[in-house]
């Protein structure tokens, strides 16, 4: 598509045009006639009597796509506003969603401490969006939480110092902006007035009479003036663009009369479009759509507002060119940004699948402290995934967050429910366990032991049983209570211990003598040995009794026995006897045969047991009475029969033993 001759710039440079929305009627073919279309798209009417609002329009096909030059031209006028304004596209975009409220505050405070007012618009309205929100969701649960506590919904509130801060920062930020703007609009309108004035002075430079140089010379001072006459609204951008396009094109025109002038104009501005066209072309390959698009765009800038028209020859075939490059970039961006898409609604399933979790969660029935704290703990991860999940389509951000703070809020009010009536519960658990405190208070100091002792053992087993009370009251309810039965036993153990006052001094002794049976060394002799070791067990039986809860050292004793017997060269049936006489002294009890009844009946188990054995194998060796006793087999069996005979006899000798003491 040709570049339209009479699509021109401020300053004299082209007005990029869409090569589907410009048609073949569009294209003028004089000079004179240049003015016709100042607008690409005539969306903006005309202020000046050089109005083009009745000039024939370029017509696109049903089938023509949007115009691939509309976001840039749009982008281009939002900077043309404000010189500084194009920095907001340096700002990192961020994913405020994940941020917790506290980052959010701190990324607020950053940008309005490190970036100009102007460009953080955007970010600052979806951060504020995103804070209000969580803070929201707080309030909710704080309210559920006040409500479920018996609380009055007017009494209501609840504020915290991250709020305080977020809106001290906010109002800092719209102070600013306020000032910023007020200030800018008084610029704006004077940038206005300086060019308007300028596109007077250039109708101007048509009627003076003077040489052809001195007044292009004129004309370049001027567009020089307008280069540098600073922003203005961008209302008004496009349509005082375009009044100054159209008296640049008609000055344009005046020009025919000294064509080298122009023709030198022409020549530049092909040789510098050229390399915007090839700089473009490059920038279809760019991996980035989002870099190549703001590069594309500067580019255009440059087009359009730093240089004029070339030659007529030329136009069709170099606007075609940046025009496709264009298209390029532009579809490469569009393709980009359906893949965004794509990500968003891949997102919209994750977070649709987080917010079933947590609907699930608050539809399980729970009945305990210990599963109501798992619930909690998985319906905060839950939480933390759903904002980690990334952004969502916006059509779907509102009904989805709807949707995730309706099932958090579904899931906090059972929560709350169910730690109403626990508190309750707790509030009662600790009047009943209040009541054994008094019990135990009133009786640390209790002499009838008797009587006493199985109330003190009766309430610590209804301690156990009540339950959990309010976390606050917990640990200091016990620690009275366990000082108070503390203090009673500790006496009663005291007055226990002055009754049997001989068992603990037993006890002392025969932990002496087993350090010192520990360190003894036997000689070597059997004889001498197994002396040194009764008159030991004697010595050991000669002390005594110990204390009821002191018997396990008589285990400790027996392990140490065993260390020595096991080195002694005896038949281990002997050493089987001494051992069990030292036994029997631990298992003979005054006014108790429980113990001696039991190893009663486990030594007649094991003697019928080896009976059994005796007689099975006796048997088993009539299969073998034609067989010569030199025979592997027989004297395999009857060397075990002979085994269990003897081990028969020091079993039926124990028992021997052990009926002695009855």
């Amino acid at each position: 598509m040709p570049e339209n001759d009479n699509l021109q710039n401020a300053d004299g440079t082209e007005k990029v045009s869409s090569v589907e929305q410009t048609t073949e009627s569009s294209i003028t073919t004089d000079l004179e006639h240049s003015h016709d279309n100042a607008s690409d798209n005539n969306d903006t009417p005309q202020t000046t009597e050089a109005s083009v609002e009745d000039s024939p329009q370029p017509q696109a096909s049903e089938s023509t796509p949007k115009n691939h030059v509309d976001e840039i031209d749009a982008a281009n006028a939002e900077d043309a506003e404000d010189s500084d304004n194009a920095d907001r596209h340096a700002i990192e975009e961020k994913d405020y969603h994940a941020m917790s409220i506290e980052q959010l505050a701190d990324e607020l405070e950053h940008l309005l401490k490190h970036r100009k007012i102007q460009t953080i618009k955007s970010h600052v309205d979806e951060i504020r969006t995103e804070f209000n929100a969580k803070f929201s969701e707080k309030l909710d649960e704080k309210k559920e939480e006040f409500l479920a506590d018996g609380g009055d919904e007017i009494d209501f509130y609840f504020t915290s110092p991250v709020k305080k801060r977020f809106n001290s920062i906010y109002a800092e930020y719209k102070k600013n902006l306020g000032e910023y703007y007020k200030n800018l609009e008084t610029t704006h309108k004077a940038n206005l007035e300086k060019r308007l004035q300028i596109i007077e002075d250039i109708k101007g430079l048509l009627n003076v009479e003077e040489n052809i140089n001195t007044t292009y010379k004129h004309f370049k001072e001027l567009q020089e003036q307008w280069r540098n006459a600073g922003p203005i609204p961008r209302e008004k951008y496009n349509d005082t663009w375009n009044t100054y396009h159209h008296h640049v094109e008609i000055f344009y025109d005046f020009l025919h009369l000294n064509r080298d002038l122009r023709d030198m104009d022409f020549k530049h501005n092909l040789e510098q479009k050229l390399k915007i066209i090839e700089r473009a072309e490059a920038l279809a390959n760019e991996d980035n759509a989002n870099k190549a698009f703001r590069e594309l765009q500067a580019l255009h800038k440059m087009w359009k507002e730093d240089l004029g028209p070339v030659d007529r020859e030329h136009r069709e075939e170099i606007w075609e060119r940046f025009s496709n490059a264009t298209k390029a970039i532009h579809d490469k961006r569009q393709a980009y940004l359906a893949d965004i898409d794509k990500i968003h609604e891949a997102n919209l399933e994750k977070k649709e699948d987080i917010i079933a979790k947590i609907a699930s969660i608050a539809q399980d029935p729970t009945s305990t402290h210990q599963a109501w704290q798992k619930k909690i703990q998985k319906t905060e991860e839950l939480r933390q995934e759903f904002f980690k999940a990334g952004k969502v389509p916006n059509k779907d951000n509102e009904p989805t967050w709807a949707k995730f703070k309706e099932a958090v809020r579904s899931f906090n009010r059972k929560k709350n429910n169910f730690y109403k009536h626990l508190k309750k519960d707790q509030y009662d658990n600790l009047q009943k366990k209040l009541e054994l405190v008094k019990i135990a208070e009133e009786n640390k100091d209790n002499k009838d032991f008797d009587a006493t002792t199985p109330l003190m053992k009766k309430i610590q087993l209804d301690w156990k049983a009540i339950g959990h009370v309010p976390r606050k009251e917990s640990d200091k309810i016990w620690k009275r209570f366990k000082t108070a039965c503390n203090h009673y036993f500790d006496q009663l153990h005291a007055e226990r211990k002055s009754e049997n006052q001989e068992l603990f001094d037993a006890f002392e002794k025969k932990t002496k003598l087993l350090d010192t049976l520990k360190e003894l060394k036997l000689s070597g002799n059997p004889e001498t040995d197994i002396e040194t070791i009764k008159q030991n067990i004697d010595a050991w039986k000669a002390i005594g009794q110990v204390p009821q809860n002191k018997r396990f050292i008589e285990g400790k004793f027996n392990r140490v026995l065993d260390g020595l017997f096991g080195n002694l060269k005896m038949s281990k049936s002997e050493i089987e006897l001494i051992k069990f006489e030292n036994k029997l002294e631990h298992l003979a009890q005054p006014d108790d045969t429980r113990l001696l009844d039991h190893e009663h009946n486990f030594i007649r188990k094991k003697i019928d047991e080896l009976r059994s054995n005796v007689n099975q194998l006796e048997n088993n060796l009539q299969f073998f009475s034609n067989v010569d006793e030199s025979n592997p087999l027989v004297k395999d069996v009857m060397k075990n029969i002979q085994k269990h005979r003897d081990e028969l006899s020091t079993w039926e000798e124990k028992l021997k033993k052990l009926r002695e003491l009855y």
